[in-house]
């Protein structure tokens, strides 16, 4: 802030001495550019005592980023670099005057520089510089899709654009064709908000566009309805799928480069009563995805999960329902194991990741490449470790299991709730009992729960019969995320996974032979150390990590 101004007020209200102010300027940090910064990361002032001062003794206002929406042509009253370089965002104009956010509110030659931009009187009001800076790529992002929207409707008439022979696409699209920039500005916005999946959905009278974040769609913007053929064609443009074609679903790829990194993106079309919808995923190639440590493993789980891996041949399953994360887990153990030493041949219906080293069939079943079929030619292949993305039949479960049998290390996915579940599956679609206790060495369980935002985690208030019904111990503490402009207000970033590990025993292995009740095999497993997805959720929640909530409904339908 304007250093002499605000040691003035802070020393006027009696709130530090001039001594005070001395020594906190003498200490600061590198990181803090400001005397407001210094006194916050000191202990001497908080952030929202300033701002209680700054509004009792100067009248400046401060403003929650978080709740303000900014339309998009604020960005033509104020250039991006300057709001950078600035520390400032515009929020509204009101009876002529400017009113914006500023780290530094008495920062008078800042002031008067988007004055002399903007040709506009200017009102400050006191916003932190997180927010700002995250409020800044929200409004100049949005304004770049504004101004592609705008120019598609000029151009909704003209035909779409020719199929490009190039397959990996920058998404730096300046002076593009309008349909260009509008779906680069989605996908990377897309990507530096670590969505999953965008869908673009044409309705009646506008072309909706939600992104899947945190496992979660949320509704990002509305285009006129006049431009949706122009966006897909677009979009098949760049997974090179037939443009002319609208009455059959087609599916393609694309990559995408963004600040250097590349996103591989998996596209599906389908035709609708309103037009074409386009979903596209978004796979990062970023090998830190894959690591056991990014996916959630840790502690005892972590010990169990490299038990497994390095176990020598045999089986191990992953499961859970759809959207939770066992294709990545999956991965990651390929990674691992996928060494120049050893052949790794996957099947797999789609191929998400590329994994250099690693051999990767894609399954069609319309030509008869099915994932028995594949297996079978697999094995003629001289195989050391097998991935079958999807266990799905009794046939391609039985030709797995004797893989695994053989001297094999195989992997393989299966839809059940809980790791005891995958057993019963597995008796269900027709595998006799001895195989599954002779070739199974292991079965991973998870979910994927939300992250507490760590920009706005906070304690909540705990009752004890809340730990009591829970079984929690009577000091537990817990969290939540009150929401900010970081998490978009939900109060989660990012997903982490939730696991529970099966490794079998003699005991185990005995009862699975002889097909012996649910019951006693749960018993058996509980008494060799089992630990459950529910107590694994719980603990989670315990350690700050997700909420409560979350946790309890990553664990609601596991038995």
């Amino acid at each position: 802030m304007g250093k002499s101004m605000l040691e003035d007020v802070l020393v006027s209200c009696g709130e530090l001495t001039r001594e005070q102010l001395t020594s906190a300027a003498a200490r600061r940090s590198a990181d803090c550019r400001t005397l407001a910064e210094a006194l916050a990361e000191q202990g001497l002032l908080s952030k929202r005592r300033l701002a209680e001062i700054l509004e009792n003794e100067l009248g400046i206002e401060s403003v929650d980023l978080a709740s303000v929406r900014i339309a998009p042509s604020m960005a033509e009253l104020l250039p991006v670099e300057a709001a950078r370089r600035l520390r400032v965002v515009p929020i509204e104009t009101h009876r002529g005057e400017l009113i914006i956010a500023a780290a530094d509110p008495l920062d008078i030659d800042a002031l008067a520089e988007v004055r002399r931009i903007t040709g506009m009187q200017t009102t400050p009001r006191l916003a932190q510089a997180d927010d700002i800076g995250l409020a800044i790529s929200a409004l100049y992002g949005s304004a770049g899709t504004s101004r592609a929207l705008a120019d598609m409707q000029l151009q909704a008439s003209s035909a779409p654009a020719e199929a490009e022979p190039r397959r990996v696409f920058s998404l730096d699209a300046e002076g593009e064709a309008p349909a260009v920039r509008f779906v680069s500005s989605v996908i990377k916005r897309a990507v530096l908000q670590s969505a999953s999946d965008i869908h673009i959905e044409p309705h009646r009278n506008e072309l909706a566009v939600r992104m899947r974040i945190d496992g979660r769609l949320r509704d990002v913007l509305s285009a006129p309805e006049s431009v949706k053929r122009t966006v897909v064609s677009r979009i098949k443009v760049m997974a090179g799928m037939d443009i002319a074609e609208h009455r059959v679903p087609q599916d393609g790829r694309a990559s995408v480069s963004v600040g250097g990194e590349v996103t591989d993106l998996r596209i599906s079309v389908i035709p609708t009563i309103h037009g074409e919808k386009a979903v596209i995923r978004l796979l990062g190639r970023s090998s830190k995805l894959l690591e056991p440590e990014t996916i959630g493993l840790s502690g005892r789980e972590l010990e169990q999960y490299r038990a497994l891996l390095h176990g020598g041949s045999g089986m191990v399953l992953l499961c859970g329902p759809t959207g939770s994360g066992k294709t990545t887990t999956m991965y990651a153990m390929l990674r691992e194991l996928g060494t120049p030493e050893v052949n790794t041949v996957t099947l797999e219906d789609p191929v998400e990741y590329s994994l250099a080293g690693v051999n990767q069939v894609q399954i069609n079943e319309k030509t008869g490449m099915t994932f028995a079929a594949g297996l079978r030619a697999v094995l003629r292949q001289d195989p050391d470790i097998i991935a079958v993305g999807e266990i799905r039949d009794g046939e391609t479960a039985e030709i797995a299991m004797r893989a695994a049998l053989t001297g094999h290390t195989v992997l393989s996915t299966v839809h059940t709730r809980s790791a005891v579940d995958a057993i019963d599956r597995l008796l269900d679609i027709g595998v006799e009992p001895y195989i599954i206790a002779s070739a199974l060495r292991g079965v991973i369980s998870q979910r994927l729960v939300r992250r507490i935002c760590p920009a706005c985690r906070e304690m909540r208030p705990t009752l004890p019969e809340e730990l009591a019904a829970l079984r929690l111990p009577p000091e537990t503490q817990l969290w939540r995320g009150r929401g900010c402009p970081r998490c978009g207000g939900t109060g989660y970033a990012g997903r982490i996974g939730c696991f529970e590990i099966l490794t079998l025993t003699e005991e185990t292995r005995r009862l699975i032979a002889r097909a012996a009740p649910r019951a006693e095999l749960l018993a058996a497993v509980r008494a060799a150390g089992f630990t459950p997805m529910r107590k694994s959720a719980l603990r989670l929640a315990a350690s700050g990590v997700t909420t409560i909530e979350e946790a309890m409904r990553a664990a609601a339908d596991v038995v």
